[in-house]
């Protein structure tokens, strides 16, 4: 971490501008960040559990950092570095993911409706029971990923990667898939009605 770096004004919401930041495996739990520029910081293994980031700038690396029951409504991860993280119980509302690097991130029974996961990498990603009605899943790579008992319902998954990817028990009602790899995916009793899928 950069010595100069007032952890404390961080934590208090009082420095906005963090771009550049060095605060890898900083403890920032329960910080104030909302509306707070950490573009192209890095956050690698840091603790923001808890911590409000409503409309800030993270593109940032945030690789291995705890981000567990942070709210995250309205904030822009478009290509971030958020291999491996925790979202478990973040709010979501209105958060762009496009573009970002999420494998192996875990974000299950998260409320990620409506959210703009385009081109997202989330090869081996956790996402069970997650309800994803209407995302923006075009493009994104999902090999690998677990889906089972997910809500994909009218998503859109055009173009996307899900080989290997685990959707059992899974609703894609009416869901947008032309052009989907499918190949190697687990099916059992998932609701494909209205996509054209042939349950496998």
């Amino acid at each position: 971490m950069n010595p100069s770096i007032d952890v404390e004004a961080i934590r208090k919401g009082t420095a906005k501008d963090l771009v550049h930041a060095s605060l890898a495996g900083t403890d920032l739990a329960g910080a104030q960040l909302a509306q707070t520029n950490l573009s192209q910081a890095n956050l690698a293994g840091a603790t923001l559990s808890g911590a409000n980031l409503q409309q800030a700038v993270v593109r940032a690396n945030l690789r291995g950092a705890d981000l567990g029951g942070t709210d995250l409504r309205e904030a822009d991860f478009r290509n971030a570095d958020l291999r491996g993280v925790s979202f478990i119980e973040a709010k979501t509302h209105q958060t762009s993911f496009a573009g970002a690097f999420m494998a192996g991130a875990v974000l299950s029974h998260l409320d990620l409706s409506d959210t703009d996961l385009r081109g997202a990498d989330l090869r081996g990603a956790t996402l069970t029971g997650t309800n994803l009605h209407r995302a923006d899943l075009s493009n994104a790579n999902l090999a690998g990923a677990d889906l089972s008992q997910a809500n994909l319902e009218e998503a859109n998954l055009s173009g996307a990667i899900l080989r290997g990817a685990n959707l059992s028990q899974a609703n894609l009602l009416c869901a947008q898939v032309d052009q989907v790899a499918l190949q190697g995916a687990v099916l059992d009793d998932t609701c494909v009605e209205g996509t054209g899928l042939n349950q496998a």
